[in-house]
């Protein structure tokens, strides 16, 4: 990230207030590093594996679903956050504007604790490669004591580097992307070499339903990662081009992603209990030598406290739009202190690791749908973001609307998000039309809450826009962007 006013390097004291035009001097290529960083995760492998174990997909159809997922998911990543260079503040302070100040709360609240879920998932698995790594050096085996020792230290990790901010998290983010690129290229070459791949391609072909519903699998990663889009693009010129933030988005990702899940559909050939492992990372200790799986685990336990750096960065940002009036990097203290508590439930009780992040994916994708839907739909129309109304949280503010609540954001979030979990399946909840429709049985429960609350909000009356600069006077019919600022938005994509 480019140097603001603040100090590259030095702590983050910006809140949720919007980013001043002179200090947003950031280029879009820094996105890259950021969304390589953000999928720098063993849990791909494990995912891969599924895909042939659990969905029973051959090589060729696990490679559709690899180019596929992120293409979906890390597109709708970018398009989001474009809406952050627009104006200049996180995904759930913008999103006062679409909701209403008492409104927003409502899918703020759900993202939130949607966050501890997975923040609880991304502190596991560090714990887990910590573990490995002591194993396979020390011969020291897991234990109770020693399982909640490595996942105290990696919050501890986390919260130091989400705590810092937006400086400090780009910056590990570019190193890591270095060192995992060169170490990934030495597990291909080994995998290559080692593997029987008679046994890979003779694998008969599942079925177009598993292959849609395994896009969604490795697609609900990108899409948990869609309200925060804003946040790491908020210190982006105005003039930036939302074309380039779309690309950057999707390719940082999917040069992750493709290679990873890949890797996870072979080493599923000699591991055919990977993708139902209580410990999703052990496995890489049995595959390869220990002169690649010692550092591989290394960098995958950086990935894995970047992600949730980053994630907890954000969720310092939702916690202060629901009214924690407490520093950012003491926001994050919360979900370090909520993520500890739920890892070690799920490290010392759970027996099964990825039916639980499988039942916890699907259901993350809607509840994050349901806000992507109506907030992606009032993109349409929208183009500014007034800066004081959004601090505003009183009733003075623009984006009061009627008693603090937009009626057709918050009745068309509501409808999707049930909507969607009606269509949706996992081990932990079945909804009542999750079977006999194409919707459920190709697990399209979370793109049927996008289309869903979009449509409906767009079909509902809305309040009017505001322009900036005139709280509580908006010079624009509803639905009808005005000129104000229009020189200085060159956005090359409509959206």
């Amino acid at each position: 990230m480019s140097k603001t006013a603040e100090t590259e390097g030095a702590l983050e004291t910006r809140g949720i207030e919007q980013v001043p035009d002179q200090e947003r001097t950031a280029r879009t290529r820094e996105l890259f590093p950021t969304w390589v960083g953000a999928n720098i995760s063993v849990l791909l492998l494990t995912m891969g594996a599924s895909l042939v174990v659990a969905y029973h997909l051959n090589l060729w159809q696990a490679l559709v679903v690899a180019v596929a997922a992120p293409i979906v998911s890390y597109g709708l990543v970018g398009l989001i956050g474009i809406a952050g260079k627009r104006g200049g503040a996180p995904g759930m302070a913008l999103s006062r504007a679409v909701f209403g100040q008492r409104g927003n709360l409502l899918p703020g609240s759900l993202i939130w604790v949607a966050r501890w879920g997975w923040e609880t998932i991304n502190a596991v698995t560090g714990a887990y490669a910590m573990l490995s790594v002591v194993d396979i050096l020390f011969g020291v085996r897991a234990n109770s004591v020693l399982d909640m020792v490595m996942l105290l230290a990696f919050v501890v990790a986390t919260f130091a580097i989400s705590g810092l901010g937006i400086n400090a998290v780009q910056k590990c983010n570019k190193y890591a992307t270095y060192l995992f690129g060169v170490f990934s290229v030495l597990v291909l070459v080994y995998l290559v070499v080692d593997t029987d791949w008679a046994r890979v391609f003779d694998r008969s072909a599942g079925s177009v339903a598993a292959m849609i519903a395994g896009v969604g699998l490795i697609a609900a990663g990108g899409v948990s990662w869609i309200p925060s889009a804003p946040d790491f693009t908020r210190y982006l010129p105005r003039t930036a081009s939302a074309k380039g933030i779309v690309g950057v988005t999707v390719g940082g990702a999917g040069i992750v992603v493709l290679p990873m899940v890949l890797m996870g559909v072979v080493m599923a050939v000699s591991t055919p209990d990977l993708a139902s492992a209580a410990d999703p990372v052990s496995f890489l200790g049995e595959i390869l030598p220990t002169w690649i799986a010692v550092p591989y685990l290394l960098i995958a336990l950086i990935g894995m406290l970047l992600i949730n750096s980053m994630s907890m960065y954000s969720a310092g940002f939702t916690a202060q739009t629901l009214g924690i009036k407490v520093p950012r990097h003491w926001a994050v203290s919360v979900n370090a202190v909520i993520s500890l508590v739920f890892g070690g439930v799920l490290m010392l009780v759970a027996t099964s690791f990825m039916g639980s992040f499988i039942a916890f994916l699907s259901l993350l994708a809607v509840a994050f749908s349901a806000w992507v839907g109506v907030f992606g739909a009032d993109m349409l129309r929208r183009r500014e973001y007034d800066g004081e109304a959004m601090a505003d949280t009183g009733r003075t503010s623009a984006y009061w609307y009627r008693g603090g609540f937009s009626p057709a954001a918050v009745a068309a979030w509501a409808v999707g998000l049930v909507a969607g979990l009606m269509f949706s399946t996992s081990d932990w909840f079945t909804g009542p039309l999750a079977t006999n429709n194409v919707i459920g049985e190709y697990g399209l429960g979370w793109v049927a809450t996008v289309v869903i609350s979009g449509l409906l909000y767009l079909a509902l009356p809305k309040p009017a826009v505001v322009t900036p600069g005139k709280p509580g006077g908006p010079t624009e019919r509803a639905g009808v962007p005005g000129q104000a600022g229009q020189a200085a938005r060159p956005d090359s994509l409509t959206v």
